[in-house]
């Protein structure tokens, strides 16, 4: 449930301005992670792939140029031999990464929950098709 001092309604939710592309991020598997690491301080590139365990140098990459792109985190690059490039989230960013920082602590608490109803949901439906 969205706390809002008015109520609005889910349609009027993708109508405002930057709904789509929050939702765009968001819906990226790697999206969420990434912040969440960067939440914890500036990172390497290597560092944020030993943290996000199955993350491929691809998505990660993809991943990370997106979420520049929208402002979300800056890349440093260093003038050194070999190149030095470090991630942090800018104050947008951080400001993405608060709300999301509330859904990881939902998930740890009640994901276990949620796995479970859907086990249950789709033994129930194998069974109906049986």
């Amino acid at each position: 449930m969205i706390r809002s001092k008015t109520r609005i309604t889910d349609a009027l939710f993708i109508k405002w301005p930057g709904s789509r592309v929050v939702l765009s991020l968001l819906a990226d598997k790697w999206t969420i992670p990434v912040l969440h690491a960067l939440g914890r301080g500036t990172k390497r590139t290597g560092e944020l792939r030993r943290e996000l365990h199955g993350v491929s140098q691809k998505m990660l990459t993809q991943t990370l140029r997106a979420l520049e792109a929208h402002a979300m985190i800056a890349r440093e690059v260093f003038p050194v031999v070999p190149p030095r490039v470090e991630y942090r989230l800018t104050p947008l960013g951080e400001s993405l990464n608060e709300p999301l920082a509330e859904l990881c602590d939902w998930v740890e608490r009640h994901g276990a929950e949620l796995e479970r109803t859907v086990a249950r949901q789709a033994a129930k439906s194998r069974r109906v098709t049986h």
